[in-house]
C-alpha cells in the first residue's frame, strides 16, 4: 500500500507543484485548498504525512494542527512557513508537529523532511503494538492466576517475523510504512492459517473454519482458489510474501511462515 500524503496549501501553483514531486517519489497524493477542505478529506480516509500551510485564510495552520493531533495522533505533520512567520512556526513545534520548513523549500528538504517523518511514525506504531502485546501478556498471566477479566485474552497484534506484524482486529499486515488492508473474509483466512502454521490445512476445513459451511470435497477448492489469490496479492507487498501460503497439492494449504 501506498503512503498517502496530505498537502494543505491555499496557493493553488504551490499544491500542484508539490503534488507532482510527491508524485515522482510514489507518494500517493490528495491536495486541499484550506483548513476546513482538509479537515472533512481526514473524515474520509487516513494519511500518512500532511504537509502543512502555516499561513492560510480561515481556518490557521496552527488551528489544523491542534485538531489534528487531537483526532489523528500517528499521522505526521510538517509545516511550512515563511521567513517572517518563525513565531508561528515553533508555537507549530510545540503543538506537535514533526518538521517546519521555511518558504520556498527545496523538493530535496521536503523529501527528506517526509522520509524523516515515515520513520518517526513507523517507530510510534512499533512502540505502540509491544506495549500491545505486553498488555495482552500480563492479562494471560491474570487469567491463568484466576483474576477475572472482561477483555478478551487473544493477542491481537502478533509478529510474523522479520518485523512484519499483523493487527487481528483491525485485519493489517505491516512492515514499517509497508501495509495491506485485509477483507474481514481474507483477514479470517490469514488468521486461520497463521494458529495453524506448520500444519496442512484440507480445503474443507479452511471454507469450514474461514467461511462458516461445509463444501463438498469439489466445492472446497473452487471457493479457496480465488480468496488465497487475493491475499497471496497482498502480502506480495513484503519480501517472500507471496509464498508464505503454500499449495499443498489435492490436499489444501499450508503457512510456512515469514522466511
Amino acid at each position: 500500500m501506498k503512503v498517502k500524503i496530505l498537502v494543505v496549501d491555499d496557493e493553488p501553483t504551490a499544491r500542484r507543484s508539490w503534488q507532482d514531486i510527491l508524485r515522482l517519489e510514489g507518494y500517493q497524493v490528495e491536495t486541499a485548498a484550506n483548513g476546513n477542505v482538509a479537515l472533512e478529506l481526514l473524515k474520509e480516509q487516513s494519511f500518512d504525512v500532511m504537509l502543512l500551510d502555516l499561513k492560510m485564510p480561515g481556518l490557521s495552520g496552527v488551528e489544523v494542527l491542534r485538531a489534528v493531533n487531537k483526532a489523528y495522533p500517528d499521522m505526521q505533520v510538517i509545516v511550512l512557513t515563511a521567513h517572517g512567520s518563525l513565531g508561528s512556526a515553533i508555537e507549530a513545534l510545540r503543538q506537535g508537529a514533526h518538521d517546519y520548513l521555511l518558504k520556498p523549500a527545496s523538493s530535496e528538504e521536503v523529501l527528506n523532511s517526509v522520509a524523516d517523518a515515515l520513520a518517526v511514525r513507523a517507530e510510534l506504531q512499533h512502540r505502540r503494538l509491544l506495549l500491545g502485546q505486553i498488555e495482552s501478556s500480563l492479562k494471560q498471566l491474570k487469567n491463568a492466576e484466576g483474576v477475572e477479566s472482561e477483555v478478551s485474552l487473544q493477542p491481537q497484534v502478533i509478529s510474523l517475523g522479520k518485523g512484519i506484524m499483523m493487527d487481528v482486529a483491525r485485519r493489517e499486515v505491516w512492515r514499517g510504512s509497508d501495509k495491506v488492508t485485509l477483507t474481514p473474509t481474507e483477514g479470517k483466512l490469514m488468521q486461520v492459517l497463521w494458529e495453524n502454521r506448520g500444519r496442512v490445512m484440507t480445503h474443507r476445513e479452511l471454507v469450514l473454519m474461514v467461511q462458516g459451511y461445509e463444501t463438498s470435497e469439489w466445492e472446497a477448492p473452487e471457493v479457496l482458489r480465488p480468496l488465497v489469490s487475493r491475499l497471496r496479492r497482498k502480502l506480495a507487498l513484503f519480501p517472500g510474501g507471496s509464498e508464505w501460503i503454500a499449495n499443498v497439492r489435492g490436499t489444501g494449504y499450508v503457512f510456512e511462515g515469514v522466511s
